[in-house]
């Protein structure tokens, strides 16, 4: 193991979401510290990473689900849309850790933030070598655990709960309970009443715990691959998209997504995968991410009833066994006939 300022202990960047990638943040990092390992938290991020040809271990986890369980000596890599997101992000992470503290670069304002924890040889040489100031800083005190705070949000944009849309932040904080198993807006939020039954029916969720996030799940576009087989399994996905890679193997050649948004993620990693898609959609997308698809992609706009309902019928047809995927995807225009319209989407190199 190669000995740094920091000592012998191993040295493990944990990066979250995909701007450190695209901005070039952690390849600079990388550069100036030399981590032995490189840890990826979440989906999008992943697709960046891949992207950038840095060489990374995937946990598919949030950060704060990472961290805990990494030995050596640990940091998190974070390029908020705004210094104040990041910051608030950065506080998050670190009220789940409790006293273990965390380390915290943060790319969009240049600072380290060594939450709950004294400074140390650690963020010393951090500082040192990227020229950023050391800040200490304390976690918040929870004063109702039956409340959720969005912190961070542009007045516009997109709230997500475990993925889903629940609706548009009309200010910069948003304000969520839970009364009897149902997430309740008290403020800051411009209810998407769709997306909230749609978390309601997955049941057992605690606002309190779950993922929760503003703005678009990612900037920069994906670079699109040929399709990487014509035959194979089909993996379906209904308003999850956050779930795709944790569903895909080598034996998958195409996607059923429900839902727009569901269908614009899926859409994006399958374009970087070369992964077509079969999008049912009806018209209640939030633009998430900009719209790339790979090359076999179909979309299915719902013309009678509700993508959840047509979703579920798809399903169904859906066999254990390996299909052709034009086969397949024309099979399902003509059970669906009338109450679907189809959009070849382009796609993009």
């Amino acid at each position: 193991m190669r000995e740094t300022q920091t000592g012998t202990e191993e040295l493990v960047m944990v990066v979250h979401g995909p701007e450190a990638f695209d901005s070039g943040d952690a390849a600079r990092m990388i550069a100036a510290v030399h981590p032995e390992r490189v840890v990826v938290a979440g989906v999008m991020g992943r697709t960046a990473a891949e992207e950038s040809g840095i060489r990374c271990e995937y946990a598919g986890l949030l950060p704060s689900r990472v961290i805990p369980g990494i030995e050596g000596r640990v940091f998190m890599l974070n390029r908020g849309k705004t210094a104040e997101s990041g910051r608030i992000f950065g506080g998050i992470v670190a009220s789940r850790l409790g006293e273990r503290g965390m380390l915290h670069v943060e790319c969009s304002n240049g600072c380290i933030y060594c939450w709950n924890r004294e400074s140390d040889d650690l963020s010393d040489y951090l500082a040192s070598a990227t020229g950023y100031p050391v800040l200490q800083v304390q976690t918040g005190e929870v004063t109702n655990t039956n409340i959720r705070e969005i912190r961070g949000c542009i007045p516009g944009e997109a709230v997500f709960v475990d993925g889903i849309v629940i609706g548009r932040a009309r200010d910069t904080k948003v304000v969520l309970t839970q009364e009897n198993g149902r997430i309740v807006p008290l403020s800051g939020l411009i209810p998407k009443i769709h997306g909230l039954e749609k978390i309601h029916r997955r049941g057992c969720l605690d606002v309190t715990k779950a993922w929760c996030k503003s703005g678009p799940v990612r900037r920069a576009d994906p670079v699109t691959s040929k399709q990487r087989r014509d035959e194979g399994l089909v993996v379906y996905i209904d308003h999850c998209g956050h779930e795709l890679y944790s569903r895909l193997d080598d034996r998958t050649c195409g996607v059923v997504s429900v839902g727009d948004d569901t269908t614009a993620v899926c859409g994006h990693i399958g374009a970087h995968l070369g992964l077509p898609v079969l999008g049912v959609v009806d018209g209640d997308g939030d633009d998430v991410v900009g719209p790339r698809f790979a090359p076999g992609s179909v979309i299915l706009h719902v013309l009678e009833g509700r993508d959840d309902d047509l979703g579920l019928e798809i399903r169904d047809k859906i066999s254990d066994s390996p299909v052709k995927w034009m086969e397949f995807v024309k099979d399902i225009i003509s059970f669906l006939g009338p109450r679907v319209s189809v959009e070849i989407p382009g796609h993009h190199d």
